[in-house]
């Protein structure tokens, strides 16, 4: 019998697509990458724009120093720094980044930290000043309830030694 390694759930940013919120990628160049991606084990997604956000957006952060599980539980809201409230497109982009995870048999992500929708280690605040604290975003925690497990960049080494 033949082991078919996992495919992984991957922020489109790190893959360097223009997606976040200022209209760019945040591309991140490891060899597992390259690797995953030529064995077609990478399923993408920007679970915000799979939210219907547009590109460029405004900057988005969770309130009140609360999590994405908060969110997803209706004790927080993620706010964009003009006060508009889109907790409604972030939780339809984690349920969606969710399917597509499912649908694609994927048991690892890769998600952008520091994200209201994909931060898996850090988040922000919800101060707008630049301040983290630990937490995950939307996606993550959704994700992480389902079983499938989160990494950020941080992680990618340990990520590549679980999946091989």
């Amino acid at each position: 019998m033949t082991h078919t390694p996992p495919k992984i759930l991957i922020s489109a940013c790190l893959l360097g697509q223009p997606v976040r919120y200022d209209g760019r990628g945040k591309p991140l160049s490891h060899p597992a990458i390259e690797r995953w991606r030529s064995e077609g084990r990478l399923v993408t997604i920007c679970p915000e724009m799979a939210g219907g956000m547009p590109v460029p957006r405004p900057p988005a952060e969770i309130e009140r120093g609360a999590s994405g599980l908060d969110v997803l539980e209706g004790r927080a809201r993620v706010l964009e720094v003009t006060g508009g409230d889109v907790t409604a497109q972030f939780i339809a982009g984690a349920q969606k980044a969710l399917a597509f995870a499912k649908a694609n048999g994927c048991t690892h992500a890769l998600l952008i930290d520091g994200s209201p929708s994909c931060g898996s280690v850090a988040i922000y605040d919800g101060s707008f000043s630049g301040l983290k604290h630990p937490g995950n975003g939307v996606t993550a925690a959704l994700l992480g309830k389902a079983g499938i497990t989160v990494f950020s960049p941080a992680g990618i080494d340990r990520l590549d030694t679980l999946t091989r």
